[in-house]
């Protein structure tokens, strides 16, 4: 098989992820793996009498001389991936060839390989989300003073800071990373446990003296890796789906981040934008454009990410008495792909955490327009407190609130402070003045500025 630019080729060859995702899900590091478990099993058995160190070496000696031609070139004629791996390592270990995979079904080796490379995928992606903290914390501190007017329902509603809306994701990041940890730290492999995972096999190949438990756990102590005390022919598929479920729910977080910076970009909001580079283009029909890419790309990729723990799922609940093969053709899809998209999603949030444009004018400006209907809620309560009606007042500002979005929608200056501070019905309760000073929605921020520090820091502990 020739890979050229004449076929198709997914966009996670070359666009999307990292090399590093990449080599891990490459044939070469998957039959490399392969090997290695043959030649964990081989020692093993060699321990246990039933292969030598002659054989153990020859096939160490060769366990690095991946030829993924010829494995092609065998399958194609015997219809089945793992037996040309086989026989491919066969050919080049002479005295060591006639012993690989002895007593062991595909699934032995297949399903270990994968918990070791759903692993070190994990562990990269652990690496990349703890790299996303530290700018994020400080993207926090800077901002946690600044306040913003607040959206519910799309709608202006009441001050936040900029460094509190960030603490939002920083909280979720913090979650996800504790969920990843988790996954990560419980993955298992199959063991060797044979076709429908009775060890029938190995037991009869040790004979009824020899501790299989123990012949086991040495196998799997060479992979530095735990196996599940009760599998079919297969481990337990559930393992894929919360993989992938985790993986999804960092998805979900990013694409959240993202798609509040969509909104927060657009011009009439304006307050936030992804980097844009001196020579980026936009659009190709409009040169003034600055589209949100970036932002845009994480929300579509994540999308497709979203939809993959539902494939697992099926997976797991159709995995029928002790196996069927109708997960195999997908999963070569789902786990590589899976992965590959997460980490092209922390590659991209990086750079727009670390190139996040808070443009405070804007800012201050939507903050101008919407600020003082929040702090209306302020008024309402000092009027309260100095003897006046609650329901009286409410309609009074209530009055002057709509006047005043009149105004705003056609284009002029909001009059809201202006008409209540000179309304005789709100200051025979409180001066002009003191009526100014409630309606100054900036200190209304009540705890926001604490609370993202906090978050901040703990991002530092991560």
């Amino acid at each position: 098989m020739t890979i050229d630019h004449l076929s198709f080729q997914s966009p996670f060859s070359f666009r999307y992820a990292s090399a590093e995702m990449r080599a891990i899900w490459s044939e070469v590091n998957k039959r490399k793996l392969w090997r290695r478990i043959w030649v964990a099993l081989a020692e093993a058995q060699s321990r246990f009498g039933l292969t030598t160190s002659e054989q153990v070496a020859d096939l160490q000696a060769h366990v690095e001389q991946i030829d993924v031609e010829r494995a092609w070139q065998i399958e194609a004629e015997i219809k089945h991936d793992l037996m040309a791996e086989v026989k491919t390592y066969a050919e080049q270990c002479p005295h060591g060839g006639g012993i690989i995979h002895l007593g062991a079904t595909s699934m032995d080796v297949e399903d270990n390989a994968d918990a070791l490379r759903v692993r070190q995928s994990l562990d990269l992606i652990l690496s990349s989300l703890k790299l996303l903290l530290p700018p994020l914390a400080a993207q926090i501190e800077k901002y946690a003073d600044l306040p913003a007017m607040a959206f519910t329902h799309l709608q202006p509603a009441e001050p936040t800071t900029v460094g509190y809306r960030l603490a939002q994701l920083a909280q979720d990041l913090l979650i996800d990373y504790a969920e990843l940890k988790r996954v990560r730290g419980a993955i298992k492999g199959k063991g060797f446990k044979g076709a429908v995972g009775t060890a029938a096999s190995y037991i009869e190949l040790l004979g009824s003296s020899v501790d299989y438990d123990a012949f086991e756990t040495h196998i799997m102590e060479a992979l530095d890796l735990q196996a599940f005390e009760v599998t079919t022919q297969i481990y337990p598929r559930k393992q894929d789906w919360l993989v992938l479920n985790a993986l999804a729910g960092l998805g979900m977080t990013v694409y959240k981040f993202a798609f509040d910076l969509r909104v927060l970009q657009s011009p009439p909001i304006g307050e936030w934008s992804e980097p844009f580079g001196a020579k980026q283009v936009g659009s190709s029909a409009m040169p003034f454009k600055r589209n949100p890419i970036q932002a845009e790309k994480i929300d579509s990729l994540a999308r497709y990410l979203a939809q993959l723990p539902r494939v697992a799922w099926d997976d797991a609940a159709h995995s029928l008495l002790e196996r069927t093969l109708d997960d195999s053709a997908n999963r070569r899809v789902i786990l590589p792909e899976a992965f590959l998209c997460m980490d092209e999603l922390l590659i991209t949030a990086q750079k727009l955490i670390v190139g996040l444009v808070i443009n405070e004018a804007a800012v201050a400006r939507n903050f101008a327009i919407y600020g003082a209907f929040a702090a209306t809620e302020k008024l309402l309560m000092a009027l309260v407190k100095a003897g006046a009606n609650r329901q009286e007042m409410h309609e009074v500002i209530r009055e002057h609130a709509v006047q005043a979005w009149a105004e705003i929608g056609a284009g002029r200056t909001n009059p809201l402070i202006e008409t209540l501070c000179a309304d005789q019905r709100v200051t025979q309760f409180m001066t002009a003045a003191m009526a100014r000073t409630l309606l100054d929605a900036r200190m209304y921020v009540g705890n926001a500025s604490q609370k993202a520090r906090l978050l901040a820091a703990q991002l530092q502990t991560v």
